[in-house]
């Protein structure tokens, strides 16, 4: 039996342009996600709990007739089985072994479709878990490959390799199409809200794409959020939080103007920012979930907490390890 885990996410800067090869800063955060490995004869079963910060709990076979029956949205359900299920096929596949059945158990407070890289963060933690449970080592970059080609199966090859090489490596990251590299990053105070929604990933950059071939302008406001993320990059090395707030805003700005944002996202970066916070913004893939902002001080924190619509608010660190072994 083997246990690992790997952090969940927040983009700084980004999110959907790096879709389209602009780079992307994303950054790891003390939010895991937990996976456990044991060898069975033979199939496939999968507890999973508190995959939202409410918790719920999951349990099937690998049998599509056997539907887990728990009150989320049902496309949400088939994306978390179908990231296990396709993590297990890379694992099987990386230690030459195409029939090993296992006992799954995924515990993580990283809530589904919320933005936070929860998908990311189980697709390396199980591959972890799950080689290593059949005697396999695999080096951090193929570890990132195989999560990446996990999301990209489910996500019907349209994801990035942000999310995953982030939840691999940990700390800051700069993603541009298959370029990814760790970069150097002050310690950030984040404050996240969460308003116990999700957005359907699938659904949000399927309409960008449309904006974005539809409209020349919509073409360049992607290509103008890959330049905050050049600009944001020199303030990371200059260890200039004021100017990444400015930016962050900025690029919340442009993410609104593509659709991605919501009623909710947008009431917690305006209550973050008017609470002084340096920066506020959506993370993700948007359409609800969660928000990012910058505040050293308590402000934003208590701001966040008594703005309606906002379900939990929290502070998070960035998280340097990425994926690691607990125990086995």
């Amino acid at each position: 039996m083997v246990t690992a885990s790997a952090p969940g996410k927040v983009y700084l800067f980004g999110e959907h342009a790096v879709v389209y090869g602009e780079p992307a800063v994303p950054c790891a955060i003390g939010l895991r996600a937990s996976v456990t490995a044991e060898k069975r004869d033979e199939g496939l079963r999968i507890e999973a709990e508190d995959l939202s910060l409410s918790g719920f709990t999951v349990e099937y076979d690998d049998d599509e007739t056997n539907r887990p029956d728990i009150d989320v949205p049902n496309s949400l359900v088939d994306a978390a089985m179908g990231y296990v299920d396709e993590a297990v096929a890379q694992v099987r596949e990386a230690a030459d072994s195409p029939d090993a059945g296992f006992d799954i158990t995924i515990e993580s407070k990283i809530p589904l479709g919320a933005g936070l890289g929860s998908s990311a963060a189980v697709a390396a933690a199980a591959i972890e878990a799950g080689t290593r449970e059949l005697g396999v080592e695999l080096s951090k970059a193929e570890i990132a490959e195989r999560a990446y080609q996990v999301e990209n199966t489910v996500q019907d090859g349209q994801a990035s390799r942000a999310d995953t090489f982030c939840s691999t490596m940990g700390g800051a990251v700069r993603i541009e199409g298959d370029d990814c590299q760790r970069i150097d990053s002050p310690d950030l105070p984040f404050v996240i809200g969460y308003d116990g929604g999700a957005g359907d990933t699938g659904a949000l950059v399927a309409g960008v794409r449309e904006l974005r071939d539809e409209y020349d302008f919509a073409a360049d406001t992607v290509e103008a959020i890959g330049d905050i993320v050049r600009r944001g990059e020199q303030a990371l090395a200059a260890e200039n939080i004021d100017e990444i707030g400015d930016l962050m805003n900025f690029n919340h700005g442009l993410l609104s103007a593509l659709g991605v944002s919501s009623r909710t996202l947008d009431s917690m970066v305006w209550a973050a920012r008017d609470a002084g916070g340096l920066g506020a913004k959506l993370t993700g893939a948007g359409g609800g979930g969660c928000i990012v902002a910058l505040d050293e001080t308590p402000e934003t924190l208590t701001a966040l907490e008594y703005t309606p619509g906002c379900e939990e608010a929290f502070r998070a660190e960035l998280d340097t390890d990425g994926v690691r072994v607990e125990s086995g």
